[in-house]
């Protein structure tokens, strides 16, 4: 065989040109591939801080907040309340919330950046379902104090949302990241030191 009917120019021309209508075309394909990878607007929505104006909030009431898809209690102690979880430390598995997630700044008694205002996770550290509000005093009990009482499985938290010994749940309830934008309005999903 011989090269004589054969233009080098051309051959290489045509190479050269499937090569890069090919590289165009993987560019064209990996592009919107790799932007599926990124979360979509709803779900970026569904994982942004959310705002909360607590100034109607009455003393003893709590309101539910989504947040991340999931639910948030805000809840306006009284100071009786506030009394009541002082009494509780005997009678709790973690009173100092040192194997509970909260952030530094909710690791207190009251587990809240003020005493009045309380931020939980409502839920269950036992199995995920949603506590009860129960505040009143023998609500669920004769010794009840007021708190969060889960009736799928009987697990007991306090005013703080800390949990009560000899129940399913193994921690307190968790606190989310929040702070306060004024003293009225809450961010939940931003942490306090971060303003």
């Amino acid at each position: 065989m011989s090269n004589d009917g054969v233009n080098t120019g051309r051959r290489r021309f045509l190479t050269l040109a499937t090569t890069v209508v090919g590289a165009a075309g993987a560019v064209g394909v990996a592009v919107p591939f790799v932007g599926s990878w990124n979360p979509s607007a709803k779900a970026r929505a569904a994982g942004a801080p959310v705002k909360w104006d607590i100034s109607k909030i009455e003393p003893g009431q709590m309101v539910t907040v989504e947040w991340r898809g999931k639910p948030v209690y805000v809840v306006r102690r009284t100071k009786e309340a506030l009394e009541s979880i002082r009494k509780m430390d005997g009678r709790l598995r973690d009173p100092n919330s040192e194997e509970s997630k909260q952030p530094a700044y909710a690791k207190s008694e009251f587990r809240s950046i003020k005493e009045e205002f309380l931020v939980l996770l409502a839920v269950c550290t036992h199995l995920g379902c949603a506590p009860q509000y129960k505040p009143e005093v023998g609500a669920v009990s004769q010794d009840w104090l007021g708190g969060f009482f889960c009736p799928c499985h009987g697990s007991k938290f306090d005013l703080a949302g800390r949990v009560l010994q000899g129940v399913p749940a193994p921690t307190n309830l968790e606190v989310p990241p929040y702070r306060y934008l004024s003293d009225t309005v809450i961010e939940i999903g931003v942490d306090q030191e971060k303003a």
